[in-house]
Protein backbone atom coordinates (compact mmCIF):
# COMPACT_ATOMS: atom_id res chain seq x y z
CA UNK A 1 0.00 0.00 0.00
CA UNK A 2 1.31 3.38 -1.17
CA UNK A 3 1.87 6.38 1.50
CA UNK A 4 -1.04 8.12 -0.16
CA UNK A 5 -3.05 5.12 0.05
CA UNK A 6 -2.52 4.66 3.59
CA UNK A 7 -3.48 8.11 4.31
CA UNK A 8 -6.65 8.19 2.10
CA UNK A 9 -7.51 5.05 4.05
CA UNK A 10 -7.42 6.59 7.70
CA UNK A 11 -8.92 9.57 6.33
CA UNK A 12 -11.79 7.37 5.23
CA UNK A 13 -12.13 5.39 8.56
CA UNK A 14 -11.62 8.56 10.83
CA UNK A 15 -14.77 9.80 8.60
CA UNK A 16 -16.90 7.20 8.61
CA UNK A 17 -15.73 7.30 12.84
CA UNK A 18 -16.48 10.82 13.47
CA UNK A 19 -20.08 10.42 11.26
CA UNK A 20 -20.70 7.53 13.27
CA UNK A 21 -20.40 9.28 16.80
CA UNK A 22 -22.48 12.51 15.47
CA UNK A 23 -25.31 10.20 14.17
CA UNK A 24 -25.22 7.99 17.45
CA UNK A 25 -25.62 11.14 19.44
CA UNK A 26 -28.19 12.47 17.38
CA UNK A 27 -29.95 9.10 18.38
CA UNK A 28 -28.88 9.54 21.48
CA UNK A 29 -30.63 13.36 22.33
CA UNK A 30 -33.80 13.11 20.09
CA UNK A 31 -35.45 16.45 20.14
CA UNK A 32 -38.65 17.86 18.06
CA UNK A 33 -36.24 19.92 16.64
CA UNK A 34 -34.83 17.51 14.32
CA UNK A 35 -38.27 16.95 12.53
CA UNK A 36 -40.33 18.84 10.41
CA UNK A 37 -44.19 20.25 10.66
CA UNK A 38 -45.91 21.77 13.96
CA UNK A 39 -44.88 21.73 17.35
CA UNK A 40 -47.10 18.50 18.10
CA UNK A 41 -46.54 17.59 15.13
CA UNK A 42 -43.04 17.32 15.81
CA UNK A 43 -43.08 16.29 19.47
CA UNK A 44 -44.69 13.48 18.16
CA UNK A 45 -42.05 12.72 15.18
CA UNK A 46 -39.74 12.14 18.18
CA UNK A 47 -41.69 10.20 20.57
CA UNK A 48 -42.25 7.76 17.35
CA UNK A 49 -38.43 7.85 16.41
CA UNK A 50 -37.53 7.22 20.50
CA UNK A 51 -39.89 4.12 20.42
CA UNK A 52 -37.67 1.00 20.76
CA UNK A 53 -34.74 2.73 20.08
CA UNK A 54 -33.64 4.93 23.14
CA UNK A 55 -37.10 5.22 24.79
CA UNK A 56 -36.68 8.93 25.67
CA UNK A 57 -36.89 12.95 23.77
CA UNK A 58 -35.53 16.34 25.16
CA UNK A 59 -37.63 18.96 24.53
CA UNK A 60 -35.54 21.82 25.10
CA UNK A 61 -35.91 25.41 25.62
CA UNK A 62 -34.90 26.50 22.50
CA UNK A 63 -37.59 25.69 18.92
CA UNK A 64 -36.37 25.35 15.92
CA UNK A 65 -39.31 28.00 14.78
CA UNK A 66 -37.10 30.80 16.72
CA UNK A 67 -39.02 31.02 20.06
CA UNK A 68 -38.45 29.89 23.31
CA UNK A 69 -42.61 28.33 23.34
CA UNK A 70 -43.51 25.00 22.50
CA UNK A 71 -47.44 25.82 21.37
CA UNK A 72 -49.36 22.53 20.76
CA UNK A 73 -52.69 22.00 19.24
CA UNK A 74 -53.12 18.78 20.75
CA UNK A 75 -52.33 15.90 22.86
CA UNK A 76 -48.68 14.75 23.21
CA UNK A 77 -49.52 10.83 23.65
CA UNK A 78 -46.92 9.00 25.84
CA UNK A 79 -46.50 4.61 25.57
CA UNK A 80 -45.17 2.79 27.39
CA UNK A 81 -41.66 2.94 28.25
CA UNK A 82 -41.42 6.12 27.31
CA UNK A 83 -39.29 9.12 28.97
CA UNK A 84 -40.03 12.75 28.34
CA UNK A 85 -36.95 15.41 29.70
CA UNK A 86 -38.69 18.87 29.57
CA UNK A 87 -34.96 21.15 29.50
CA UNK A 88 -36.30 24.47 30.73
CA UNK A 89 -38.83 24.65 28.41
CA UNK A 90 -42.15 25.82 28.23
CA UNK A 91 -44.88 24.46 26.50
CA UNK A 92 -48.35 26.34 26.18
CA UNK A 93 -51.88 24.63 24.81
CA UNK A 94 -52.83 26.43 22.13
CA UNK A 95 -55.65 28.91 21.37
CA UNK A 96 -56.74 25.79 18.85
CA UNK A 97 -56.48 23.09 21.05
CA UNK A 98 -59.41 21.20 22.99
CA UNK A 99 -57.15 18.38 24.88
CA UNK A 100 -54.83 17.04 26.99
CA UNK A 101 -51.12 18.38 26.94
CA UNK A 102 -50.30 15.00 27.96
CA UNK A 103 -52.04 11.84 27.70
CA UNK A 104 -51.38 8.32 27.99
CA UNK A 105 -51.45 6.87 24.67
CA UNK A 106 -54.08 3.92 25.68
CA UNK A 107 -56.85 5.85 26.46
CA UNK A 108 -58.83 8.30 24.75
CA UNK A 109 -62.09 8.99 22.15
CA UNK A 110 -62.88 5.75 19.81
CA UNK A 111 -61.16 3.51 22.84
CA UNK A 112 -63.21 0.82 24.21
CA UNK A 113 -61.21 -1.66 25.71
CA UNK A 114 -57.91 0.10 27.06
CA UNK A 115 -54.64 -1.89 27.66
CA UNK A 116 -52.04 -1.32 30.26
CA UNK A 117 -49.27 1.20 29.76
CA UNK A 118 -45.93 0.63 31.73
CA UNK A 119 -43.16 3.21 32.47
CA UNK A 120 -43.86 6.60 31.75
CA UNK A 121 -41.71 9.35 32.51
CA UNK A 122 -42.05 12.78 32.48
CA UNK A 123 -39.00 14.53 33.89
CA UNK A 124 -38.46 18.66 34.36
CA UNK A 125 -35.14 19.92 34.63
CA UNK A 126 -34.65 23.65 35.67
CA UNK A 127 -37.26 26.24 35.06
CA UNK A 128 -40.36 23.95 33.42
CA UNK A 129 -43.62 25.51 32.66
CA UNK A 130 -46.60 24.09 31.05
CA UNK A 131 -49.53 26.50 30.61
CA UNK A 132 -53.29 26.04 29.25
CA UNK A 133 -54.14 28.66 26.93
CA UNK A 134 -54.38 32.05 27.04
CA UNK A 135 -58.19 31.91 25.57
CA UNK A 136 -59.09 28.47 25.90
CA UNK A 137 -61.93 26.60 23.83
CA UNK A 138 -63.74 25.00 26.78
CA UNK A 139 -62.82 24.77 30.76
CA UNK A 140 -64.10 23.02 33.55
CA UNK A 141 -66.34 19.37 33.62
CA UNK A 142 -69.61 18.51 32.19
CA UNK A 143 -70.89 18.59 35.74
CA UNK A 144 -70.89 22.62 35.43
CA UNK A 145 -70.67 26.28 33.03
CA UNK A 146 -67.65 25.75 30.66
CA UNK A 147 -66.05 29.16 30.00
CA UNK A 148 -63.79 29.24 26.08
CA UNK A 149 -64.07 30.34 23.21
CA UNK A 150 -66.45 27.42 22.07
CA UNK A 151 -69.18 28.70 24.13
CA UNK A 152 -72.18 29.66 22.25
CA UNK A 153 -71.14 28.19 19.22
CA UNK A 154 -73.01 25.63 17.16
CA UNK A 155 -72.51 22.06 16.95
CA UNK A 156 -69.33 22.54 19.77
CA UNK A 157 -70.45 20.65 23.13
CA UNK A 158 -70.98 23.00 25.41
CA UNK A 159 -69.87 21.59 28.81
CA UNK A 160 -66.42 20.44 29.61
CA UNK A 161 -64.69 17.02 29.86
CA UNK A 162 -61.90 14.66 30.57
CA UNK A 163 -60.06 16.55 27.47
CA UNK A 164 -59.77 19.57 30.07
CA UNK A 165 -57.17 17.48 31.86
CA UNK A 166 -53.78 18.95 31.33
CA UNK A 167 -52.40 15.54 32.17
CA UNK A 168 -54.33 12.68 32.28
CA UNK A 169 -53.21 8.94 32.71
CA UNK A 170 -55.03 6.00 32.89
CA UNK A 171 -54.16 1.67 33.21
CA UNK A 172 -50.71 3.07 33.85
CA UNK A 173 -47.94 0.89 35.77
CA UNK A 174 -45.35 2.95 36.46
CA UNK A 175 -45.48 6.88 36.25
CA UNK A 176 -43.37 9.39 37.54
CA UNK A 177 -43.67 13.25 36.83
CA UNK A 178 -40.98 15.65 38.67
CA UNK A 179 -40.35 19.23 38.80
CA UNK A 180 -42.73 21.07 36.99
CA UNK A 181 -44.78 24.26 37.34
CA UNK A 182 -48.15 24.24 35.76
CA UNK A 183 -50.14 27.46 35.02
CA UNK A 184 -53.84 28.09 34.01
CA UNK A 185 -54.84 24.50 33.60
CA UNK A 186 -57.89 24.48 31.70
CA UNK A 187 -59.97 21.72 34.32
CA UNK A 188 -58.00 19.68 36.81
CA UNK A 189 -54.38 19.75 36.32
CA UNK A 190 -53.57 16.25 36.75
CA UNK A 191 -55.49 12.70 37.06
CA UNK A 192 -55.64 9.42 37.38
CA UNK A 193 -57.60 6.71 36.76
CA UNK A 194 -56.56 2.98 37.47
CA UNK A 195 -53.00 3.63 37.87
CA UNK A 196 -50.60 2.33 40.05
CA UNK A 197 -47.16 2.64 41.29
CA UNK A 198 -47.02 6.46 40.77
CA UNK A 199 -44.16 9.11 41.84
CA UNK A 200 -44.98 12.89 41.55
CA UNK A 201 -42.62 15.29 43.41
CA UNK A 202 -42.10 18.64 43.31
CA UNK A 203 -44.97 20.15 41.14
CA UNK A 204 -45.84 23.90 42.12
CA UNK A 205 -49.21 24.98 40.57
CA UNK A 206 -50.45 28.56 39.38
CA UNK A 207 -54.20 28.02 38.63
CA UNK A 208 -56.27 30.68 40.68
CA UNK A 209 -60.12 30.61 40.17
CA UNK A 210 -60.59 33.32 38.11
CA UNK A 211 -58.44 34.04 35.16
CA UNK A 212 -58.48 37.31 32.30
CA UNK A 213 -59.39 35.55 29.34
CA UNK A 214 -60.37 37.40 26.35
CA UNK A 215 -59.85 40.93 28.22
CA UNK A 216 -62.25 39.72 30.30
CA UNK A 217 -62.16 38.25 34.30
CA UNK A 218 -64.03 34.84 34.48
CA UNK A 219 -64.34 32.06 36.67
CA UNK A 220 -62.57 29.17 35.68
CA UNK A 221 -64.52 25.81 37.11
CA UNK A 222 -63.04 22.88 38.83
CA UNK A 223 -59.40 24.08 38.94
CA UNK A 224 -58.39 21.30 40.90
CA UNK A 225 -54.38 20.32 41.07
CA UNK A 226 -53.85 16.52 41.73
CA UNK A 227 -56.83 14.55 41.25
CA UNK A 228 -57.00 10.03 41.93
CA UNK A 229 -59.90 8.20 40.77
CA UNK A 230 -61.10 4.59 40.96
CA UNK A 231 -58.24 1.97 40.95
CA UNK A 232 -54.81 4.34 42.55
CA UNK A 233 -52.60 2.69 44.38
CA UNK A 234 -49.44 2.98 45.58
CA UNK A 235 -48.58 6.24 45.16
CA UNK A 236 -45.91 9.05 46.17
CA UNK A 237 -47.22 12.46 46.18
CA UNK A 238 -44.21 14.79 47.12
CA UNK A 239 -43.68 18.46 48.03
CA UNK A 240 -46.15 19.99 45.73
CA UNK A 241 -47.56 23.96 47.01
CA UNK A 242 -49.17 27.02 45.33
CA UNK A 243 -52.69 27.39 44.50
CA UNK A 244 -55.79 25.84 42.91
CA UNK A 245 -59.07 27.18 42.19
CA UNK A 246 -60.99 24.02 43.52
CA UNK A 247 -59.33 20.99 45.95
CA UNK A 248 -55.78 21.54 45.90
CA UNK A 249 -55.73 17.10 45.58
CA UNK A 250 -58.65 15.25 45.53
CA UNK A 251 -58.76 10.99 46.41
CA UNK A 252 -62.40 10.68 44.69
CA UNK A 253 -64.02 7.50 43.98
CA UNK A 254 -67.29 8.90 41.66
CA UNK A 255 -69.78 7.71 39.84
CA UNK A 256 -68.66 3.99 39.45
CA UNK A 257 -71.96 1.63 39.24
CA UNK A 258 -71.89 -2.35 40.04
CA UNK A 259 -73.77 -4.56 37.99
CA UNK A 260 -77.39 -4.12 39.67
CA UNK A 261 -76.76 -0.32 39.79
CA UNK A 262 -77.99 2.25 37.04
CA UNK A 263 -74.91 3.94 35.55
CA UNK A 264 -75.86 7.42 36.44
CA UNK A 265 -74.88 10.55 35.01
CA UNK A 266 -71.90 10.64 32.39
CA UNK A 267 -68.88 12.04 34.23
CA UNK A 268 -66.79 14.46 31.70
CA UNK A 269 -63.69 13.86 33.92
CA UNK A 270 -63.44 9.74 33.39
CA UNK A 271 -62.36 8.68 30.36
CA UNK A 272 -62.07 4.95 31.36
CA UNK A 273 -65.40 2.74 32.05
CA UNK A 274 -67.45 3.88 35.24
CA UNK A 275 -68.37 0.36 35.60
CA UNK A 276 -66.91 -1.32 39.34
CA UNK A 277 -65.10 -3.87 38.58
CA UNK A 278 -64.44 -5.06 42.02
CA UNK A 279 -61.01 -4.41 44.96
CA UNK A 280 -59.09 -3.36 41.81
CA UNK A 281 -60.93 -0.43 41.78
CA UNK A 282 -60.22 0.79 45.34
CA UNK A 283 -57.86 3.24 45.76
CA UNK A 284 -55.20 2.47 48.46
CA UNK A 285 -51.29 2.89 49.78
CA UNK A 286 -51.20 6.66 49.29
CA UNK A 287 -48.72 8.57 50.88
CA UNK A 288 -48.76 12.21 50.97
CA UNK A 289 -45.90 14.64 52.54
CA UNK A 290 -45.04 18.53 52.36
CA UNK A 291 -48.27 19.91 51.28
CA UNK A 292 -48.49 23.58 51.18
CA UNK A 293 -51.53 24.74 48.97
CA UNK A 294 -54.43 27.97 48.45
CA UNK A 295 -57.49 26.46 47.22
CA UNK A 296 -60.72 27.75 47.13
CA UNK A 297 -62.04 24.62 48.61
CA UNK A 298 -60.08 21.54 50.30
CA UNK A 299 -56.06 20.93 50.61
CA UNK A 300 -56.95 17.18 50.82
CA UNK A 301 -60.73 15.44 50.26
CA UNK A 302 -60.92 12.23 50.03
CA UNK A 303 -63.96 11.00 48.63
CA UNK A 304 -65.88 7.67 48.56
CA UNK A 305 -69.27 5.68 47.17
CA UNK A 306 -71.05 2.50 47.93
CA UNK A 307 -68.81 0.30 45.53
CA UNK A 308 -65.04 1.41 46.04
CA UNK A 309 -62.94 1.56 49.18
CA UNK A 310 -60.52 4.22 49.90
CA UNK A 311 -58.00 3.14 52.53
CA UNK A 312 -54.29 3.22 53.60
CA UNK A 313 -53.81 6.84 53.18
CA UNK A 314 -50.76 8.42 55.01
CA UNK A 315 -50.45 12.09 55.41
CA UNK A 316 -47.80 14.08 56.66
CA UNK A 317 -47.20 18.20 56.70
CA UNK A 318 -50.05 19.94 55.18
CA UNK A 319 -50.25 23.43 55.17
CA UNK A 320 -53.79 24.86 54.25
CA UNK A 321 -55.07 28.39 53.81
CA UNK A 322 -58.00 28.92 52.04
CA UNK A 323 -62.12 29.34 52.37
CA UNK A 324 -63.18 25.61 53.49
CA UNK A 325 -61.18 23.16 55.35
CA UNK A 326 -57.62 21.65 55.17
CA UNK A 327 -59.36 18.10 55.06
CA UNK A 328 -62.36 16.87 54.20
CA UNK A 329 -63.25 12.96 54.45
CA UNK A 330 -66.77 11.94 52.63
CA UNK A 331 -68.68 14.49 50.56
CA UNK A 332 -72.31 14.25 49.87
CA UNK A 333 -73.77 14.92 46.42
CA UNK A 334 -71.40 12.84 44.17
CA UNK A 335 -73.63 9.74 43.97
CA UNK A 336 -74.76 6.98 46.68
CA UNK A 337 -72.99 7.60 50.03
CA UNK A 338 -69.82 5.60 51.10
CA UNK A 339 -70.77 2.47 52.92
CA UNK A 340 -69.50 2.26 56.74
CA UNK A 341 -65.83 0.61 56.53
CA UNK A 342 -65.06 1.83 52.69
CA UNK A 343 -63.30 4.78 53.92
CA UNK A 344 -60.67 3.55 56.36
CA UNK A 345 -57.18 3.73 57.46
CA UNK A 346 -56.71 7.46 56.88
CA UNK A 347 -53.94 8.42 59.16
CA UNK A 348 -52.89 12.02 59.09
CA UNK A 349 -50.35 14.21 61.40
CA UNK A 350 -48.41 17.46 61.14
CA UNK A 351 -51.46 19.65 60.24
CA UNK A 352 -52.00 23.40 59.54
CA UNK A 353 -54.85 25.14 58.59
CA UNK A 354 -57.64 27.71 58.66
CA UNK A 355 -61.18 27.69 57.09
CA UNK A 356 -64.31 26.86 58.43
CA UNK A 357 -63.14 23.87 60.15
CA UNK A 358 -59.51 22.13 60.09
CA UNK A 359 -60.87 18.44 59.02
CA UNK A 360 -64.49 17.80 58.34
CA UNK A 361 -66.42 14.23 57.88
CA UNK A 362 -69.55 14.06 56.18
CA UNK A 363 -69.22 9.70 55.47
CA UNK A 364 -68.78 7.09 57.64
CA UNK A 365 -65.15 6.04 58.35
CA UNK A 366 -63.34 3.97 60.49
CA UNK A 367 -60.07 3.25 61.95
CA UNK A 368 -58.39 6.70 61.38
CA UNK A 369 -56.28 8.54 63.44
CA UNK A 370 -55.54 12.61 63.23
CA UNK A 371 -52.46 13.52 65.20
CA UNK A 372 -50.56 17.46 65.97
CA UNK A 373 -53.25 19.72 64.34
CA UNK A 374 -53.13 23.60 64.55
CA UNK A 375 -56.22 25.18 63.34
CA UNK A 376 -56.73 28.93 63.16
CA UNK A 377 -59.94 29.89 61.95
CA UNK A 378 -63.12 30.70 63.85
CA UNK A 379 -64.57 27.00 63.50
CA UNK A 380 -63.95 23.55 65.43
CA UNK A 381 -61.23 21.67 64.64
CA UNK A 382 -63.03 18.54 63.73
CA UNK A 383 -66.74 18.38 62.68
CA UNK A 384 -68.96 15.53 61.65
CA UNK A 385 -71.72 16.13 58.94
CA UNK A 386 -72.99 12.26 58.43
CA UNK A 387 -76.38 13.24 58.09
CA UNK A 388 -77.97 15.21 55.18
CA UNK A 389 -79.38 18.75 56.17
CA UNK A 390 -78.41 18.18 59.49
CA UNK A 391 -75.66 20.83 60.91
CA UNK A 392 -71.99 20.11 61.79
CA UNK A 393 -71.99 18.52 65.12
CA UNK A 394 -69.59 16.70 67.55
CA UNK A 395 -68.44 12.69 67.45
CA UNK A 396 -70.71 12.37 71.26
CA UNK A 397 -73.88 13.08 68.80
CA UNK A 398 -73.54 11.08 65.91
CA UNK A 399 -73.87 7.54 64.69
CA UNK A 400 -71.21 5.59 66.08
CA UNK A 401 -71.87 2.47 63.49
CA UNK A 402 -70.41 5.46 61.14
CA UNK A 403 -67.46 5.97 62.78
CA UNK A 404 -65.32 3.38 64.68
CA UNK A 405 -61.64 4.22 66.09
CA UNK A 406 -61.24 7.39 65.08
CA UNK A 407 -58.46 9.19 67.24
CA UNK A 408 -57.33 12.39 67.30
CA UNK A 409 -54.44 13.77 69.43
CA UNK A 410 -52.65 16.79 69.96
CA UNK A 411 -55.33 18.98 68.02
CA UNK A 412 -54.47 23.01 68.79
CA UNK A 413 -56.78 26.08 68.11
CA UNK A 414 -55.31 28.97 68.08
CA UNK A 415 -56.88 32.50 69.58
Amino acid sequence: MTKLTSMLFVLTITKILLGSCINQKDIENITPNQFKGSDIQRIRSAIDAAKGTTNKIYIPSRNANGTKLWLIDSAILLPSNMTVILENCTIQLSDKCRDNMFRSNNVGIGITDPKWNYNINIIGIGDVVLKGADYPRSTGDSGGPSVGSDVGKEGMKQTGGWRNIMILMAYVDGFKLKNVNIENAHAWAISFERTINADISDISFNCPERQNINGKEESVPNRDGIDLRHGCKNFRIDNIYGRTGDDFIALSILDLYSENQEGGSLNSTMVTTRRWRGPEDDTEQIFITNINCQSKYRGIAIRANDCASINNVYINGLIYGGRYNAMLIGGKGYGKPSLPGKINNIHAVNIMGKGRYLIHIEEAIADCCFMNGIYSGDGDIITYNLDKGTRPNAISNIDKDKVTNVISNNMMKMP
